[in-house]
């Protein structure tokens, strides 16, 4: 259950999507939008956000800029399997729950969903969905797909997912993980980009930065040279190929040349475990999930649900039990926990 229409919000927990631009994310486009430059990534600006990435990632990996996560998503999938191949994940992962079929549609492969208790997925659970190998009437599954961080808000440890990896490739499978949220999950364990993506065995990347302040783009990121051969033109199938590039890649430069993706992730991490910290105070509810990331997940009873959306706009899970799902993002500020909490907490005493 979503909350309700609102023609203007504040400071919203619904979604890290919500938050605006960080300014010096701002000030790239602005210090782009100077004269010409050749269209669709051949330009300086687009040859130097890569070459940043690749500092992250490792040298040989290969960059490529998208308009959106689902299209990053869906490029993905399609370089990795064919029509009668399957993709495994968690049944809450956004390509299942929130990309409105767009792996089917246009992939055109069928998902396995695995049931989990926090949203990771495990070898264990995964063998379940592996089914029908060289049978003629079944899909034949090639690609576990990994949402880091999960959409609970939990986070694959190196050795969690370097783990699954080893496991899919002795399968003969790839592995794909979405990294909407990876830079939340890399400060949450003091690691490196690349110590958990390649290092790890990541077939392919993509990369959030919408969810880190940036306007708008995405990024995918391939570990595999034999992988990248091809993509391009399947970038340009899904309709991802941006003509103006330089305004996608400057914010990645921006975000990613110095520290500023680790200290907006920082800040968003920070303020979910202030406003877990507060919310324990509060009888009568409970946090659902670690948290581990910028997501809280707090079971909150019915009558509570009208006030605390009368106060603050945030989405509400109404399976079996109403549940908020707060996201902070890298502008959330400490008085913007303190308001979130005395509202949640009037509305559980009302």
């Amino acid at each position: 259950m979503k909350s309700p229409h609102y023609d203007q919000i504040g400071h919203s927990f619904a979604s890290d999507n919500n938050s605006g631009v960080h300014p010096a994310v701002f000030q790239a486009m602005l210090d782009a939008n100077c004269g010409h430059v050749i269209a669709y990534g051949d330009d300086p600006y687009t040859s130097r956000a890569i070459s940043t990435l690749r500092k992250h990632f490792g040298d040989t990996s290969e960059i490529f800029f998208f308009l959106t996560g689902t299209g990053a998503n869906v490029a993905s999938l399609a370089a990795l399997t064919r029509s009668y191949e399957a993709v495994i994940c968690a049944e809450t992962a956004h390509i299942h729950v929130d990309e409105c079929g767009a792996p089917e549609r246009f992939v055109g492969c069928k998902l396995l969903t695995v049931s989990t208790p926090d949203g990771k997925l495990t070898p264990e659970a995964i063998q379940g969905a592996i089914k029908g190998r060289g049978d003629v009437h079944a899909v034949q599954p090639k690609v576990i797909s990994i949402t880091q961080t999960t959409e609970c808000g939990t986070v694959y440890t190196p050795a969690e997912i370097r783990t699954i990896c080893s496991f899919a490739h002795a399968q003969g499978m790839f592995v794909h993980m979405d990294g909407a949220r990876l830079a939340n999950a890399a400060v949450s364990l003091g690691c490196s980009l690349q110590e958990m993506t390649a290092d790890c065995g990541v077939d392919i990347l993509s990369l959030g930065g919408t969810k880190n302040g940036i306007m708008y783009g995405e990024a995918v990121v391939i570990f595999r040279p034999e992988l990248s051969e091809d993509f391009a033109y399947y970038r340009k199938q899904t309709t991802q190929l941006a003509s103006k590039m330089r305004f996608i890649a400057v914010q990645f430069e921006a975000l990613f040349a110095g520290k500023l993706w680790k200290e907006n992730a920082a800040q968003a991490n920070a303020m979910a475990f202030l406003l877990s910290e507060r919310i324990a105070e509060i009888s009568g509810i409970e946090i659902v999930y670690p948290v581990e990331s910028n997501a809280v997940f707090v079971a909150i009873p019915e009558y509570a649900v009208l006030p605390l959306l009368a106060d603050y706009y945030c989405y509400i899970s109404d399976e079996g039990r109403p549940v908020a799902r707060l996201m902070t993002s890298f502008d959330t500020e400490k008085d913007d926990v303190f308001g979130l909490f005395a509202a949640l907490r009037c509305a559980v005493s009302s």
